[in-house]
């Protein structure tokens, strides 16, 4: 390191304390990346590699990207799940001796991002912290870009504590030394794609006696806020964090939550997904979800907090049907509904802005953004008033317009500030006596210049003689070549000379130029001193703002449930505390709004006492997952507080809804379906409660057909006897239908569909008793199977269903298969079959169809398929 010149030594040096993150070094205009940086950046940043002379004996690898366009490149690095340390020169170069002192003033990470091109409008960007002591987990999550601070406790499983940890949609995570070498929570973690991981050092974390005395310098009256030990701790550790890689206030961060988890219904990340919550399946994009469609707010925090509403329904009747309340008292009152709409849409991001404001960074366009959303207050509180919902009049109570912060920004800042606070132009006239002399020396001086040009030009008789300016040479008097000689003598200094023209100057107009410029520099530097002055004075506010912000978002999202609820003709279902789930004319939301009026709707009744377990039988395509979707739908609708489509429901609150719906492997984790299906269905069998719905669909499909059903059996068995929880199974092994005479509980449907015309029709109707067919074979001829294959199955198909029962049936199902080839060839009077396709009746008689999976048989059946194909063409076979 001796070798390198003095700056790079400086650079190594700042580095070696930042091994995790890109280093952008403040070079002049430029963020410079050296070393491996370089190498790495220009590669995923598409810069051009250069090199540098360093000391050493070969050039440093080096690329660069303009400070002023940094953010962009930033954002890029963050998008990917990297760090960025900013490292600023902190002394003026012209100043310096030797070095020019710079220092790390930020490091940017997923978890800490506040720029607003970095930040999705409508999403928080959580940051979450996890520990563990003996079986206890604690989780801290903060929103940098909000403000907002939760902390909670739980005793389980690990499943349980990344379940809880996840719902925030964390973009970091970080874990505390007693985990960071867990590789069993590591793994687990690791599963689920996009989270960036931090593993945090036994060294790093401070004591614990430390820790309390930040939070409380941070939390001022949160004391008994922290809980236990293992909260305290996990707390210490994010707000430890932030401030090691924000390195600058943290004022916004005032409010430290603590929640039970018990509290809320659990919903962990295959009920997520399966049930697409927040995001599709397909394509892992909001539209086509519910949230998608319960989401009609008005303002980007009114959206975050609906979504948190929907990852955490509530379990607490009361707070169910104050919600209610507040929604039926815009249903009631359509014009309250457009009027309070109106309101809410001159609202901007108050939480955000917020931030900003506390953090440091936010400019005169923010200011000016706060103050319209401040003077929407009045109107808004002043409608909600006089509605009869409690939650409104709650609301509305506490509801602070804050009208000193409104004219603190009306009488300072401009009524169309500039973007940057540091060229002027930003603070009102008659603000400040100090600044509006300064502007009049300059508006006086600029009028002497102006009328300069009219009075030379009068003097000389030189009509195109031009006043003008530049930053280089600053004011000057410009004549043509042609018209030097009408110059009287001395009358004016050269100053520069041009191709066409001279300039000059004189001794008056340099004095002037000089009191300009300096009134000019002055009223900047004052502007610049008195904005930040006026946003300290507001950030002294900001906890006053920040609880407005929340009551306006529920506002907002209690209006946006209303808007869904009037616009598809939702009702309000009646909450339960005990374990009824009756639903009549129930639909799925989002197929519904795709579909419109030809959505056929289904009843639901399920309770513990005599239809505890649902077995749903009947084809593919006939509506059997949708059904089972939907309830499970209306039920977390329900618990939000929101109006649900059906003709009338009864809710008994659920503590939990697992699914096992749709086939998906985890290639990731090297699990196959069948392991994935069966991992999903043991976490629904271990953690469920009598509170709890369970929706599996189609279990035990991944393996041979006596595998499969003996699986599926033994689970609903299981479900019935010991977990007691709600369940919708839904199965092909239509030989389960005779479990509802061997359990009191279980009650068989079925999605009825009809043949006519050799085609089945569905009817998309779930009704009382079982099926005794799967139409499997019709629904592959609708999907544009092969004719040869369709005909095929249903020959296989005639020889299965005739097969023998009781304990010989596998063995003596075997044999018919013997006897089906033997019977085709003897219904016609000649061999009717070429040596190609003796062959391939020879494959499919040594086939072991019920040891196979159903994907082997399908490749055996393209094969031989081809090989028919082959043959009948001219060509050759492939084998």
């Amino acid at each position: 390191m001796s070798n390198y010149t003095p700056m790079i030594q400086q650079y190594l040096s700042i580095k070696a304390e930042y091994q995790d993150a890109f280093l952008f070094f403040r070079l002049g205009d430029f963020y410079e990346l050296f070393f491996e940086d370089a190498k790495r950046a220009s590669e995923y940043l598409e810069l051009t590699l250069t090199g540098r002379d360093g000391g050493g004996k070969e050039r440093i690898p080096m690329c660069g990207v303009p400070h002023h366009a940094a953010d962009v490149y930033i954002g890029r690095l963050i998008e990917k799940g990297y760090k960025v340390a900013l490292c600023e020169q902190v002394e003026d170069p012209t100043q310096a001796k030797g070095v020019v002192k710079r220092e790390v003033v930020r490091v940017v990470t997923p978890g800490t991002v506040m720029e607003e091109k970095m930040l999705a409008e409508k999403e928080n960007n959580f940051l979450v912290a996890v520990t563990k002591r003996e079986d206890h987990y604690a989780i801290a999550a903060a929103d940098f870009s909000t403000g907002e601070f939760y902390v909670t406790e739980l005793s389980g499983s690990s499943e349980q504590a990344i379940d809880e940890l996840l719902a925030f949609s964390p973009k970091e995570v970080l874990l505390s030394p007693d985990l960071s070498g867990d590789e069993h929570f590591l793994n687990q973690l690791r599963g689920h794609h996009g989270v960036h991981i931090t593993l945090l050092k036994r060294e790093w974390l401070p004591a614990l006696k430390q820790i309390e005395e930040e939070l409380q310098r941070q939390f001022p009256g949160c004391e008994d806020t922290y809980g236990s030990p293992v909260s305290l701790e996990v707390a210490g550790i994010l707000h430890t964090y932030l401030q090691q890689t924000q390195k600058r206030s943290m004022a916004h961060m005032n409010r430290l939550e603590r929640y039970d988890a018990g509290q809320y219904m659990v919903l962990d990340t295959a009920a997520r997904q399966n049930l697409e919550l927040t995001a599709t399946l397909r394509d892992g994009r909001k539209k086509g979800s519910l949230l998608w469609l319960l989401d009609q707010t008005a303002t980007a925090m009114g959206s975050r907090l609906l979504k948190k509403w929907l990852d955490k329904p509530l379990l607490d009747q009361k707070q169910i049907e104050n919600r209610q309340g507040a929604v039926q008292a815009y249903v009631e009152n359509l014009i309250l509904l457009e009027e309070i709409r109106d309101h809410l849409r001159g609202v901007y991001d108050l939480e955000r802005l917020c931030a900003r404001i506390a953090y440091g960074s936010a400019n005169g366009r923010d200011l000016h953004a706060l103050r319209r959303s401040l003077e929407a207050v009045p109107a808004l509180r002043k409608r909600l008033a006089g509605t009869s919902s409690p939650t409104f009049a709650q609301l509305v109570e506490g509801m602070d317009p804050c009208l000193d912060v409104v004219k603190n920004i009306a009488r300072s800042i401009v009524e169309e500030p500039p973007i940057s606070i540091k060229e002027g132009g930003i603070i009102c006239e008659r603000y400040d006596e100090s600044l509006d002399e300064l502007r009049t020396v300059q508006r006086e001086g600029r009028s002497w210049i102006s009328q300069l040009e009219q009075r030379e030009r009068e003097a000389t008789g030189i009509r195109s003689l031009k006043v003008g300016f530049n930053k280089v040479f600053g004011y000057y008097i410009e004549v043509t070549r042609a018209n030097l000689k009408s110059i009287p003598e001395g009358r004016y200094q050269r100053k520069q000379t041009l191709a066409n023209a001279e300039r000059f100057v004189t001794p008056e107009l340099k004095e002037r130029e000089r009191l300009i410029l300096t009134a000019e520099e002055k009223s900047v530097e004052k502007e610049y001193k008195l904005f930040n002055e006026v946003r300290d004075s507001i950030a002294s506010e900001i906890s006053r703002i920040q609880k407005l912000a929340d009551q306006v978002a529920q506002v907002d999202a209690l209006h946006s449930l209303a808007v869904v609820s009037n616009r598809y003709r939702y009702v309000c279902p009646e909450i339960s505390t005990d374990d009824t789930l009756k639903i009549e004319g129930g639909r799925h939301p989002v197929v519904e709004a795709a579909v419109g009026e030809g959505f056929i709707a289904n009843d639901l009744h399920l309770d513990r006492r005599n239809r505890q377990v649902l077995l749903i039988t009947g084809p593919n395509m006939a509506g059997k997952s949708t059904y089972m979707r939907q309830s499970a739908l209306i039920t977390i609708m329900a618990q939000i507080g929101s109006f649900v489509p059906v003709k009338k429901a009864v809710i008994g609150i659920v503590d939990r809804i697992f699914t096992r719906i749709g086939a998906a492997d985890d290639l990731v984790g090297g699990r196959s379906t069948f392991m994935v299906e069966m991992d999903e269905t043991r976490q629904a069998l271990g953690q469920a409660t009598s509170r709890s719905l369970i929706l599996l669909d189609e279990v035990g499909r991944g393996t041979s057909t006596y595998d499969g059903m003996a699986l599926a059996q033994a689970i609903v068995e299981y479900i019935h006897d010991h977990v007691g929880a709600k369940t919708l199974f839904s199965t092909h092994y239509h030989e389960l239908t005779a479990l509802e005479n061997e359990l009191s509980r279980v009650v068989n449907v079925n999605a009825r569909c009809i043949e006519k015309d050799g085609e089945v029709v569905f009817l998309h109707k779930i009704e009382e008793g079982g099926a005794d067919r799967s139409y499997g074979i019709h629904v592959a001829q609708l999907a544009g199977l092969p004719q040869e294959v369709i005909y095929r199955a249903q020959v296989i198909l005639k020889g299965l269903e005739s097969r023998p029962e009781g304990v010989e049936a596998e063995r003596e199902l075997s044999m018919h298969q013997l006897d089906l080839f033997q019977y085709e060839t003897a219904v016609t009077k000649e061999d009717p079959y070429s040596e190609e396709e003796r062959k391939a009746l020879e494959s499919l008689r040594n086939w072991d169809l019920l040891n196979r999976a159903p994907m082997e048989s399908l490749h055996l059946l393209e094969k031989l398929q081809r090989s028919l194909q082959g043959q009948s063409s001219g060509g050759g076979t492939d084998g």
